[in-house]
């Protein structure tokens, strides 16, 4: 009969849970604290809300009000990352423009919008939740903890001053002092037990006030949808652009070569046919060239092995054309649709190039899988690192092809490498099988 015995390196069950109670009574004691700039604010903006008739108010509401959303998104990746409860936000964009009147615009916008006077319920409303919700377990340990060490305090400080009391008991002497001690235990268990419990109320009850609205939501839907519109028909009409240019400099001018040539040959057949025979041979040449470049124009639009043989092994061969070492694991049980199957394998075409163009390095891993019904590109490069998605027009024309499609893209590119670039694309796998991986 065998026995298993825990890893070392894995920790209780119990000790974990014991962790993460403390961790989630820290983590509402650092909200009170973020609570108090939040109340400042709110009666900063609300003054100066009130003297924008006056002009005072024209200058300095806008950056105060800027200054509460962002403690407000603060607050909202701290709840999203601690208590595991995500909150949208729900700003539209503000109007561009400089001087008086675009600054007038701005504000008015600011003032019209209802997730400014959300926000201002909130900031003022915090303390007081943030008090009675987050911070309330940690006063019950700390405060268990007073009684626990009670004998020794009595001892110590309290002796010789008049008599203490520790909640409901009085202190004035050891014996009493001992008496605070299994209360003080029963303090510390219950605040480490309502701790998760009280964080996650605090941040649904957050999530209640800064969330966007079901209005704010359909507004913030059709501002993006209008964004992801425009970029589309700017993306098509580059890609346009570029086939045109590519057409005129390329095919269309081998072709007009051959034509001349193809006449040249025609008036010198009877009175020098061996210089006919060269124009016809160069004419031949051309040809091939002009083909090669029409493949390449076609392959650049929609290749075929995408069409044919679907996403992952159209990445595989561009894979295989690559000046690095590149390892492709495809984990697909269908294709997608087609035009975000296109959109995903440009994107991985961009990021392969900028990789060998831009990174210094010899090796990049690509994983292609669905998960949670998102498609999820992961391309990993052993480069010098320090891209920058805000430098450069690469990766946020990358960004922008799959905006389009609702799809995001992520960036950790430390100092020294490596390199990861992470895409999500929403989508429906359709019974059409990929090719094997």
């Amino acid at each position: 009969m065998s026995t298993l015995t825990p890893h070392r390196g894995d920790p209780p069950a119990t000790g974990w849970r014991l962790g993460r109670a403390l961790l989630s009574a820290w983590h509402g004691f650092i909200l009170v604290f973020l609570s108090v700039p939040a109340l400042a604010l709110f009666i900063t903006c609300v003054v100066f809300m009130t003297l924008i008739p006056l002009g005072v108010g024209l200058v300095f509401f806008l950056p105060l009000m800027l200054l509460l959303r962002a403690t407000a998104n603060l607050t909202r990746t701290a709840m999203g990352s601690w208590s595991g409860v995500p909150i949208a936000t729900p700003y539209r964009r503000l109007p561009p423009g400089g001087g008086v009147s675009g600054l007038w615009r701005r504000t008015r916008r600011m003032i019209a919008e209802g997730a400014t006077w959300r926000d201002l319920l909130w900031a003022l409303l915090y303390l007081p939740s943030s008090l009675l919700l987050a911070c309330f377990p940690m006063m019950l340990i700390v405060n268990g903890l007073h009684g626990v060490l009670m004998p020794f305090l009595w001892e110590v400080a309290y002796r010789h001053v008049d008599p203490q009391w520790y909640t409901f008991i009085k202190v004035d002497s050891s014996q009493r002092a001992g008496l605070s001690v299994p209360w003080g235990l029963v303090q510390m268990g219950l605040g480490l037990a309502l701790a998760p419990w009280f964080a996650r109320i605090n941040a649904l009850w957050n999530r209640s006030l800064l969330a966007p609205t079901k209005e704010a939501a359909l507004a913030l839907r059709v501002q993006h949808l209008t964004e992801s519109r425009t970029d589309a028909v700017d993306a098509s009409a580059a890609e346009l652009r570029r086939i045109e240019r590519d057409l005129h400099d390329g095919a269309q001018a081998r072709l007009v070569a051959m034509g001349m040539n193809l006449g040249a040959a025609e008036a010198l057949m009877n009175s020098d046919p061996e210089a006919a025979r060269v124009l016809l041979a160069e004419t031949r040449a051309a040809s091939a060239k002009a083909l090669h470049e029409l493949r390449d124009l076609v392959r650049g639009i929609h290749p075929p092995v995408l069409s044919d043989r679907g996403l992952g092994d159209a990445v595989r061969a561009v894979a295989l054309e690559s000046p690095l070492d590149v390892n492709v694991r495809v984990s697909l049980p269908a294709r997608p649709e087609l035009p975000l199957e296109s959109a995903a394998y440009f994107a991985v075409t961009e990021v392969l190039t900028n990789a060998a163009k831009h990174s210094g390095g010899q090796h990049v891993e690509i994983d292609l899988a669905y998960t949670d019904g998102k498609l999820r590109i992961t391309v990993t490069d052993d480069g010098v690192g320090g891209a920058d998605l805000m430098k450069g027009t690469g990766l946020r024309g990358i960004e922008r092809r799959l905006d389009t499609f609702d799809g995001t893209l992520a960036l950790h590119s430390p100092e020294g490498g490596p390199t990861t670039v992470i895409m999500e694309l929403p989508c429906d796998l359709s019974s059409r099988k990929t090719s094997p991986s």
